[in-house]
């Protein structure tokens, strides 16, 4: 189940594994900065949702689950929106963290839009009260 913080970016699961994942995201005006364009903020936001989902479903029958604690996204270049194709794919996985790499590319041209690389730690699952 998604927070309404990650659907609010539009994010959709399309694929995921252990070691990768493929999801998509329709972007427009709701992602907007004051200048018409996508906020950097979104395109970070779905390299940090797309790296967690996937680096979660590896460690799940482990009984953890990964939390980020580093998000490198460089904003490579502008758009007003459109449907965005979301690739991760693990650069390592370890006993205690795991290192993903994230390419966000504008689905009509095929443009790179944004790429992130995300740092999360595996942890134990956290009881729910």
């Amino acid at each position: 189940m998604q927070s309404n913080f990650v659907q609010a970016t539009g994010f959709v699961i399309d694929e995921v594994s252990s070691t990768s994942l493929r999801a998509h995201a329709e972007l427009g005006p709701d992602h907007h900065t004051e200048w018409g364009t996508i906020h950097g903020g979104v395109y970070a936001s779905l390299v940090e949702s797309a790296g967690g989902a996937g680096a979660g479903h590896a460690v799940a029958e482990l009984g953890q689950v990964a939390v980020g604690v580093h998000n490198g996204t460089d904003f490579l270049r502008a758009t007003t929106g459109g449907r965005v194709e979301i690739v991760a794919e693990a650069l390592f996985q370890g006993r205690s963290q795991q290192l993903w790499d994230v390419v966000i590319t504008q689905s009509d041209n095929g443009k790179v839009l944004a790429r992130g690389q995300l740092r999360l730690q595996n942890i134990p699952k956290p009881s729910t009260p």
